[in-house]
């Protein structure tokens, strides 16, 4: 992972509170990183000739264009007082997602970091949240930022080292590797957890299954120890930073998180495409509704 370029997705609609930029100035003076800050804008009235005519509407496309250019330089000008590159871009269309991911295509940043924005099921399953669609489809690490107070002190990763996938598996290696970096880039404490759940005891209904279910217990402990420490066997990480939880992870990891403040979680997303998943998301998402930290979603390469 490397921090030269970053692509902040600015908030048209927050003319005051724009927290994505505030941690990218924070992460380039760190990293001396380039910043390009894009703006995405389109309004339905500007665009049919419901109450313009042609000419009139681009006129006033243009000049809705124009202003957000000025806006953002306005933005950009104390960074660069300050000595970080800053670019602009703003561009017009929608839906957002697929204009920021042609953006990244063409621009292909280290980085994106966006605003995150909490939304109920039946608007992540009908209205096409940005949110969701980047967290699935966001080629590159994807830094989604939380209002509030940011100390910059512990980054926590999440790892799944238990698995038949190999895809997962060099998943599990990056997101170890992704989070060593970024604490030593940017003066972290760095910490890494695996969270798993033995199936309930309630939902085991055979009776030679019930009586042996405290061995299995253990077993599934011993199994997911083992593969934890096999995995970061191969960095140098203190066993003190090293954290095996017991819980389904859209529950233990947000309780971890509060407990040890962490300020930056980096966790994994596999992109599917299956029914399940369309209904209830991936654990990045449900995690996402469930943490007020940042959260940072790193993908597997693409081949």
């Amino acid at each position: 992972m490397e921090l030269n370029q970053l692509l902040v997705v600015i908030d048209p609609t927050s003319n005051d509170l724009q927290p994505s930029l505030e941690r990218a100035v924070w992460v380039a003076k760190h990293a001396n990183s380039a910043i390009e800050l894009l703006l995405c804008e389109y309004n339905s009235a500007l665009d049919g000739g419901y109450f313009f005519d042609g000419p009139a509407q681009k006129k006033a496309r243009e000049s809705l264009i124009e202003n957000r250019t000025k806006w953002l330089n306005a933005l950009a000008q104390p960074l660069r007082d300050a000595g970080i590159k800053v670019t602009l871009e703003v561009r017009w269309g929608k839906p957002l997602h697929s204009m920021i991911l042609q953006r990244i295509e063409e621009l292909k940043p280290d980085l994106v970091l966006r605003d995150a924005t909490t939304h109920n099921l039946l608007q992540r399953l009908f209205f096409n949240n940005t949110s969701w669609q980047l967290i699935r489809q966001c080629p590159v690490p994807l830094w989604l930022v939380r209002e509030g107070e940011w100390k910059g002190e512990r980054i926590c990763a999440a790892v799944d080292p238990v698995h038949s996938s190999d895809t997962t598996a060099a998943l599990d290696h990056l997101l170890v590797q992704s989070t060593a970096y970024l604490a030593k880039t940017l003066g972290m404490q760095a910490d890494y957890m695996h969270s798993y759940a033995p199936l309930p005891r309630t939902m085991i209904f055979d009776s030679e299954l019930v009586a042996a279910y405290d061995q299995y217990v253990e077993r599934s402990a011993k199994q997911h120890r083992g593969a934890f420490e096999t995995l970061l066997a191969n960095y140098p990480v203190d066993k003190a930073n090293q954290h095996l939880l017991e819980g389904f992870p859209e529950e233990s990891i947000p309780e971890f998180v509060s407990e040890r403040n962490i300020d930056l979680l980096v966790m994994g997303a596999i992109s599917r495409s299956n029914l399940e998943n369309a209904l209830i998301g991936n654990t990045a998402e449900r995690i996402l509704e469930a943490v007020q930290t940042d959260l940072l979603v790193i993908k597997p390469a693409r081949l």
